[in-house]
């Protein structure tokens, strides 16, 4: 099967990268401003091409000379707080450059499956009785890139209706694991890791521990994008979300736990945010209906081998490479 990966050296990306080659598929992967360390993508780098889906030519040029079986729709703007300081970039990557992969289907005269990324950000604000949220729940994003990606989902959905292009639509949720970057779990693993090697003080900085996350390995997403292009309907929307919202501190828990060497913990100011929705979770029973996918990775061992990845980085004195 010919495979397309449009954001082949991001978090998700990077896996999706790995699995596909694993299972003998033919497979490209563009590149633009990688997420990951370079590290990750060398070893299929000689399968990458560059891309910046704003431009159409760029679209136009790849899928032509790929002519896919499956597009992965995984290149975007993705980090909300950047959306606030760059929202017409933001806008322009996640829309616009929807729009471009969409015109360079239709150019090519090909029959794809496209499996668009999308995101719980859509939802916005949810409130309690609505929590594990459906995908039937009125989107109300609360900041541009939750905006960009309502409309990357519509644009996907309207190309169904109007060319028949097959897509299907993932509503992401809190997803995690080594490589990643920027959540808490990456951020107290890695301060964790960075106190191990006696780079910080021992004492682990967080925000706010009291909020709730359904929190998603990346390799089980990996599996639920990977099943929702064999098996998910055109045109249909699918929460992709943990079956388990988790309070933040049972993760400053396990990572304390797994340590090597004792840290207290202190709340930094510096980390809180000004609002804070109390629980994200999704209800993923559409998705698990139409494809069978079911959680395999516990968040317990997701923990040990981010921590397993941060020491790899920022090894201890004396360590064994």
């Amino acid at each position: 099967m010919k495979i397309l990966i449009l954001g082949a050296t991001g978090f998700v990306g990077s896996y999706l990268m790995e699995r596909a080659l694993d299972a003998g598929h033919e497979v490209v992967g563009t590149h633009y401003h990688a997420t990951v360390d370079s590290s990750e993508w060398r070893p299929y780098a000689d399968r990458l091409v560059h891309c910046d889906i704003r431009y159409r030519e760029q679209l136009d040029q790849v899928i032509d000379q790929s002519r896919p079986d499956v597009i992965y729709l995984l290149s975007a703007q993705s980090y909300p707080a950047l959306s606030w300081q760059a929202p017409i970039e933001t806008l322009e990557t996640n829309v616009v450059g929807t729009a471009n992969v969409y015109e360079a289907i239709k150019a090519a005269a090909i029959d794809p499956v496209v499996v668009v990324a999308c995101s719980s950000a859509q939802y916005g604000e949810v409130l309690a009785e609505d929590v594990p949220v459906k995908e039937s729940h009125p989107l109300r994003p609360m900041h541009p890139y939750g905006v960009s990606k309502a409309a990357t989902e519509m644009l996907a959905l309207q190309y169904w209706y109007n060319n028949r292009i097959r897509s299907v639509c993932a509503r992401i949720f809190n997803t995690t694991g080594p490589r990643k970057s920027g959540d808490v779990c990456a951020d107290f693993t890695q301060r964790m890791a960075r106190i191990e090697a006696g780079l910080l003080p021992p004492v682990l900085k967080v925000g706010n521990l009291q909020t709730h996350r359904a929190i998603t390995d990346v390799r089980d997403l990996a599996s639920a994008l990977e099943l929702l292009a064999e098996r998910g309907q055109p045109g249909e929307v699918y929460n992709i979300s943990g079956s388990r919202a988790y309070k933040i501190q049972e993760v400053v828990d396990l990572v304390r736990h797994h340590a090597l060497v004792p840290a207290e913990v202190a709340v930094d100011p510096a980390l809180l945010r000004p609002s804070d929705e109390p629980v994200i979770f999704g209800d993923s029973t559409r998705l698990v209906a139409a494809t069978g996918w079911a959680q395999g990775v516990p968040l317990e061992k997701t923990v040990v081998d981010m921590l397993a990845y941060w020491r790899q980085r920022f090894p201890r004195a004396g360590a064994r490479p």
